[in-house]
């Protein structure tokens, strides 16, 4: 008897399909596809290549450690990017908030007005006081306090709480006047003596002042030398 050998036909190539794959292709409507018609027997699908319905939030993805999305492009520069621009404001910060000078500075004269009485010579002097402020903020100038000494007596004192505010990178001038008593008789004798014609009086102003910025207090002081003519009333304007 011969035998005939060849090849057996698949169960598909002759239109009959197995019962489980039928099975499977049935319950696909049931499940969520995540990838093409795949046949995988993996737990995870059951089989169906597919995730079913519900479960996608409850699995986890394994990726590899040479997958490129665990390895960002870019990450030292973006880093060197970050640092510089912190470093920059910073700077800008210190450089704006760093506490400057705030300096006194006598300018002039404005007037004097004087007036005899029978044992002393009364004088009110006006004077202008240049306030620098080097800040970037706002400054507030108080507490003034200033005497005035011919030779190593004091003729006058002032006091004044709230002076001025300066305004930040500004330099503002602040009047003041100063009430002078002069009570020495040798003084007296000088200042209404007709027969000189010059009655000059050099006085020594020494001033001290409190600023306040930036939640810093300063303490300024200044000293200075004006002259005054004591014989007569004069309104014009000198330098110091």
């Amino acid at each position: 008897m011969g035998v005939t050998l060849g090849h057996r036909r698949s169960s598909e190539e002759e239109g009959i399909i197995p019962k489980d794959a039928e099975k499977r292709r049935l319950s696909r409507k049931d499940y969520g596809s995540t990838s093409a018609d795949s046949w995988s027997d993996c737990p995870t699908c059951q089989g169906t290549g597919r995730i079913p319905r519900g479960q996608e939030g409850q699995l986890v993805a394994v990726i590899p450690c040479s997958d490129q999305r665990l390895k960002p492009r870019h990450t030292k520069l973006y880093v060197c990017v970050s640092v510089v621009v912190c470093l920059f404001i910073c700077s800008l910060i210190l450089f704006f908030l760093f506490p400057r000078s705030v300096s006194l500075s006598p300018v002039a004269v404005k007037s004097s007005y004087v007036f005899f009485t029978p044992t002393t010579v009364e004088m009110n002097v006006t004077n202008i006081l240049n306030i620098t402020n080097e800040n970037f903020v706002t400054v507030q100038a108080c507490n003034m306090d200033l005497q005035v000494l011919i030779a190593d007596t004091i003729v006058g004192k002032i006091k004044i709480s709230n002076v001025t505010t300066i305004k930040p990178r500004f330099q503002k001038a602040y009047t003041y006047v100063v009430p002078i008593t002069i009570a020495d008789q040798g003084l007296n004798n000088y200042c209404k003596s007709a027969s000189i014609r010059i009655h000059t009086l050099f006085l020594h102003l020494q001033m001290t002042m409190k600023v306040n910025y930036l939640a810093h207090s300063e303490q300024l002081s200044m000293d200075t030398f004006e002259y005054i003519d004591c014989g007569s009333n004069s309104t014009v304007p000198h330098n110091i």
